[in-house]
């Protein structure tokens, strides 16, 4: 499929944030800055998290999560950055589609992990004595495990219809990365159905998911009637760190995908929030507060040393 497409369209070309040199150069120190900081910031999560001073649920996904995020922010980040050094971003035909499912793939795994997370956090607050078995560990392998192939079906959903179509005309992306509304822009063929089954595809799942979370909590919220003022402030400082990065990861994503795209601009730079502010944002929205990470990052400090 991408061999045969690629006769006609060999390479596409991607925008950079901004056509002002000046700014580019700002952009560039700045985003090396960001994936540097995502990519070291989850790593150490990602180390700490899968030692064995750490073995609760919470941890196994937060562990998956940093993982994710380290490949979610470098599908995107390094072609972004290399944007502001060079004239002409191109990428190859091979290249747009893999670097779609990529997106795709670890963005929705993403959303189905965080959402797991939200079960863990209801289950440990609404029903704290029954947690042990209800969050057992093969429970929370199999949550994981569907997170991961729900990814895989949903990116596999997006990307063939993508490979499938001609492309034929200008080759110029509006966009930094290779998505879905950009690459329908440019294809020689009605690409209706297309734009109405991604919308249905990204935008529901994102929806229904946010939703769900946001359901989640409100029932957290109302289990917590009656309690003391020291078990709210458990609960609320349990679940803050969890309902933060939901709102800077579902806005953006929500907006972009749950609706046909007509201003590509306003969705590249909302783009951002999602693909690299976000896994930036999350070891120190997880870690900045908690004693156990802290902890178990000292003693595994003090074991290197």
């Amino acid at each position: 499929i991408i061999k045969e497409n690629s006769s006609s369209m060999k390479e596409f070309i991607l925008l950079s944030l901004s056509d002002n040199q000046g700014v580019q150069k700002i952009y560039f120190v700045v985003f090396l800055v960001f994936y540097m900081l995502t990519v070291t910031g989850n790593l150490i999560v990602f180390t700490v998290t899968s030692s064995q001073h750490l073995n609760s649920p919470m941890y196994f996904f937060l562990c998956h999560l940093s993982f994710i995020d380290i490949c979610y922010s470098s599908v995107t980040a390094p072609q972004m950055i290399s944007s502001f050094l060079v004239e002409n971003n191109t990428i190859s035909f091979a290249g747009c589609i893999g670097q779609l499912f990529g997106v795709h793939f670890f963005g929705c795994t993403e959303i189905f992990i965080l959402t797991a997370m939200a079960y863990d956090r209801y289950v440990a607050i609404c029903r704290p004595l029954h947690y042990p078995a209800l969050m057992s560990r093969r429970l929370c392998g199999c949550m994981v495990g569907v997170s991961w192939v729900g990814g895989f079906l949903h990116s596999t959903l997006q990307t063939l219809p993508i490979a499938l179509l001609p492309f034929c005309g200008p080759n110029e992306v509006a966009h930094y990365f290779c998505d879905v509304h950009p690459l329908l822009h440019l294809a020689c063929a009605d690409t209706r159905a297309e734009g109405l089954a991604a919308v249905a595809n990204s935008g529901l799942i994102s929806l229904s998911c946010f939703l769900i979370l946001v359901t989640s909590y409100v029932v957290i919220l109302v289990s917590l009637r009656g309690q003391t003022l020291e078990g709210w402030h458990k609960a609320l400082s349990t679940c803050g760190a969890h309902v933060t990065v939901v709102f800077l990861f579902f806005g953006p994503t929500t907006f972009v995908y749950i609706r046909p795209s007509s201003d590509l601009s306003k969705d590249r730079t909302v783009a951002v929030f999602y693909t690299l502010i976000t896994p930036m944002l999350n070891p120190l929205i997880y870690t900045l507060r908690n004693g156990e990470v802290k902890g178990a990052l000292r003693k595994l400090c003090r074991r290197k040393v």
